[in-house]
């Protein structure tokens, strides 16, 4: 079986020396992997299926990873975060200017491979769990509020009418 991570992505045998930065585009079932080296050359370009993920990782030297924020992006910052590696999640509009071509999950993460390159590109770390809990009590709370302040509004405006 090949080690994972230990051929480049043209197939030719050269074993990948230094990966630096690791865009990382989430989706469903399969995942888009776009490395490049401290120079800024690109080492790995690949699909990986979510089973695969954190065994790839695993072989690689500890690396910046970025990806977009979205709902597993937190859950795949704290299982490469166990192996070493350093992530953080940006918004979409981090990576939009980025995109060279048509929207496909491989220019997405080549573009967020590319926007942690810059320093002025603005990440945030992933949240911890008690982050996240707090969070989700906040968003449960803003939405009672907004459901009370709807049925106060409707049961005045009912009874404007009377």
């Amino acid at each position: 079986m090949p080690k994972w991570g230990s051929r480049d992505f043209h197939g030719k045998g050269t074993f990948i020396m230094n990966i630096a930065k690791v865009g990382l585009d989430l989706a469903k079932n399969v995942l888009q992997v776009h490395t490049v080296d401290s120079q800024g050359h690109i080492v790995v370009r690949k699909q990986l299926r979510r089973t695969d993920v954190l065994r790839y990782f695993a072989t690689l030297e500890p690396c910046v990873i970025g990806m977009e924020a979205c709902g597993s992006s937190h859950y795949w910052g704290h299982e490469l975060a166990k192996l070493g590696h350093t992530s953080s999640t940006g918004r979409t509009a981090v990576r939009r200017p980025y995109v060279k071509s048509n929207k496909t999950d491989a220019a997405d993460a080549e573009a967020i491979c590319e926007a942690i390159q810059r320093p002025n590109m603005r990440f945030v770390p992933v949240k911890t769990q008690a982050q996240q809990t707090i969070l989700s009590l906040h968003r449960a709370r803003a939405g009672l509020v907004k459901s009370r302040t709807a049925l106060a509004n409707q049961i005045r405006g009912l009874l404007a009418g009377c």
